[in-house]
């Protein structure tokens, strides 16, 4: 006797698609006659979207998992305000950045001062990557000072004539400087009518110089004169 199994009905699994994790899921907002790739493509090509998805790797050891859109928006936030000419957030970051080099320094010296005495290498080691720390800290610093009170530029102008054709090249001044820079300028500068004064003397020179050679012109004249006269004599 042969027993008949029912086979079993073979069941769909259901779908274990994981959902794409919101550090890499981007949403962008729609513009009428604009792709998405489009809209990708313009930011990848201006570097916020490829700096937020790289920032959102380094720390998410330390936050976890964060919003590639709402890390790809706080970008753009900071980069219209520096735009308008709002150095707040760069000068914020600046600052932490300094304070946060500076607590290296601190670390790494003391692991110098530990080794000191007992391991040489390692206390060399350590106070190179101390004093390296500390030189960054200082560097963050003075930027961020420049930032606050930035340097005043002194420009020139210099005039080139090559060949009849004249080139200027003119340089942005400070109002203070330029006025400072004017006034030396002046005061060193030819006097335009210094030139024509010089060619007018030079050529009043010449003309006395002319007159006093023609006196000999007058002399041989007189000559002729006594020279008739001898003649008559002989006559």
């Amino acid at each position: 006797m042969t027993v008949k199994t029912s086979k079993p009905s073979k069941t769909k699994p259901a779908s274990t698609t994981e959902p794409t994790p919101k550090s890499r899921r981007l949403e962008l907002e729609k513009r009428p006659g604009v792709t998405e790739d489009r809209l990708i493509a313009d930011l990848v090509a201006e570097g916020e979207a490829t700096n937020a998805s790289n920032a959102l790797r380094f720390v998410h050891a330390e936050h976890g998992e964060l919003s590639l859109t709402d890390m790809l928006k706080a970008l753009h936030a900071q980069g219209e305000a520096i735009n308008r000419g709002d150095l707040s957030a760069a000068e914020r970051m600046l600052n932490s950045q300094a304070v946060v080099l500076n607590a290296i320094f601190g670390e790494l010296a003391r692991r110098a001062a530990l080794n000191m005495g007992t391991h040489l290498g390692a206390t060399e080691s350590y106070m190179r990557l101390a004093l390296k720390a500390q030189s960054q800290s200082r560097a963050t610093v003075e930027a961020l000072a420049s930032l606050k009170h930035p340097p005043l530029v002194f420009a020139r102008q210099a005039n080139i004539n090559n060949g009849g054709q004249q080139q200027v090249n003119n340089g942005a001044v400070p109002p203070l400087a330029a006025h400072s820079a004017q006034a030396r300028a002046s005061a060193h500068a030819p006097n335009p009518q210094a030139a024509p004064t010089e060619l007018l003397e030079a050529i009043d020179v010449q003309r006395v110089d002319t007159g006093a050679t023609s006196s000999a012109g007058g002399a041989d004249q007189e000559l002729a004169a006594v020279g008739e006269l001898n003649r008559a004599a002989h006559r």
